[in-house]
């Protein structure tokens, strides 16, 4: 009996290090595919795109009778690397954005924003979404709306940056508004998670989680502002190594996601607002990277002139640090988090014409909500604001894939909102290269 326990308990070792050993090399496979699909870069468009049309395409391999991918889907350990892929996504756009710049955007890039939530939010739940696919529930509704009111910042700010225009104030006013479009868009997210979680539908309910969410980014952001500083000089006493300074940023992350789940919010909200706390004077008590140290060096013997340069590119490699340690294990899960969307996408649905045809429908009223930001962008080119605004990228999968998760979004709607989210990614560098260029030949006219 001893011996037939023993070799059992060695049999479930073995097969446990075999699954184990299985998973390694499905993450090792998808990370390379991810990189391969890097490839439409080289014709101006965002990696995620490529991430995300791989994952469609794998996914759906069953279909011709290839199911070598089909077992990724139902790993749950590739599936908890995506999910901590997104909390690391948010935090990173929380560390990329900044709290001063939204204060110094103003009032014009707040009404741009205010705009680019509510009219498409609107159109896809109450107008749009009902009429182009009737017999949803209410909550189905919402999530489709939500989707639609996410602008993918990144993809714009490429444009711009690879044209040397995002000085520009048609892209400043874009930028101030992408970050509060995720703030408000998160916010919706909450109070949508909410309404379907415990099922509150009166006014009084709705107000309260609306003021749960504000409550807490402002909350985490005062108290986190606060205390970041306090918590950096402690861990600092402990060590002032890279390795100490990326696991209090990551923690600080990771703590405020959790936090955000306890009081009913998604964990990406608290992860956002997690990256909106930390700057770089929280670390100020840390070693300085060695290139730093390394310029600072140089720089002494350098002119006046070199000297300044050189201190403005140590300043910004400073500020910046934080986001450059947090990149590595973003490089390593935020791919997995999107093929992993793109594989739960089931491709038959899109062999549907009458699917196809509310997808095309759907992303009409994707870029027509956004366009109409135009109207309050002021003085200003107002077809390179409505159009600047109009990428969803990664935010409006993360809206599609909660909404499947809590069970109210079917796969008809997800791979609805999944096709808006390529053609607008898609279509948008091409049409804002265009306008940006005839922009530039006016003002030289």
């Amino acid at each position: 009996m001893v011996n037939a326990s023993s070799e059992a308990g060695e049999n479930a070792v073995a097969g446990h290090g075999e699954a184990a050993a299985l998973t390694f090399l499905w993450i090792a496979v998808l990370l390379l595919i991810a990189k391969i699909s890097g490839l439409v870069e080289k014709i101006g468009q965002a990696s995620v795109l490529g991430e995300l049309v791989m994952g469609v395409i794998l996914g759906n391999l069953a279909l011709i009778g290839i199911n070598v991918f089909e077992p990724v889907k139902k790993d749950v350990i590739i599936q908890f690397l995506a999910e901590l892929g997104v909390v690391v996504l948010l935090f990173q756009i929380g560390l990329e954005s900044n709290i001063k710049q939204m204060r110094a955007v103003g009032l014009r890039a707040f009404l741009v924003a205010i705009v680019g939530v509510v009219t498409p939010f609107v159109l896809g739940t109450y107008i749009v979404g009902p009429w182009l696919m009737p017999g949803l529930t209410s909550s189905a509704y919402l999530f489709l709306g939500a989707a639609l009111t996410a602008t993918s910042v990144g993809i714009t700010a490429r444009v711009f940056k690879d044209l040397g225009k995002l000085q520009i104030k048609e892209a400043q006013t874009i930028l101030g508004a992408a970050v509060i479009d995720d703030v408000l868009g998160l916010i919706i997210l909450a109070v949508i998670s909410a309404i379907v979680t415990v099922g509150a539908v009166s006014f009084g309910a709705i107000s309260w989680i609306v003021a749960k969410a504000i409550l807490f980014l402002v909350g985490s952001i005062v108290i986190g502002q606060i205390t970041a500083p306090y918590l950096g000089r402690f861990f600092s006493k402990i060590q002032t190594g890279t390795g100490m300074k990326f696991t209090l940023a990551i923690s600080f992350g990771l703590i405020f996601a959790f936090l955000a789940q306890k009081i009913g919010l998604a964990p990406i909200v608290g992860a956002f607002a997690a990256g909106l706390v930390l700057d770089a004077v929280h670390f100020k008590h840390f070693k300085e990277p060695t290139i730093v140290t390394e310029v600072k060096e140089v720089a002494q013997n350098l002119k006046e002139n070199d000297q300044k340069r050189l201190t403005q590119i140590i300043q910004t490699h400073s500020r910046k640090h934080v986001e450059e340690l947090i990149e590595p294990l973003a490089h390593f899960l935020v791919p997995l988090f999107f093929l992993f969307t793109g594989m739960t996408v089931k491709l038959e649905t899109l062999f549907n014409i009458p699917v196809l045809m509310v997808a095309l429908g759907i992303t009409i009223v994707a870029f027509i909500g956004k366009i109409a930001t135009g109207l309050v962008a002021g003085k200003m080119n107002k077809w390179l604001v409505g159009f600047g605004m109009v990428p969803r990228g990664e935010v409006g999968l993360i809206f599609a894939t909660i909404g499947k998760q809590l069970g109210v979004v079917n796969d008809e709607v997800f791979s609805v909102i999944v096709i808006m989210v390529i053609l607008t990614t898609l279509l948008t560098p091409p049409i804002l290269s265009l306008l940006l260029k005839k922009h530039q030949s006016v003002a030289m006219a």
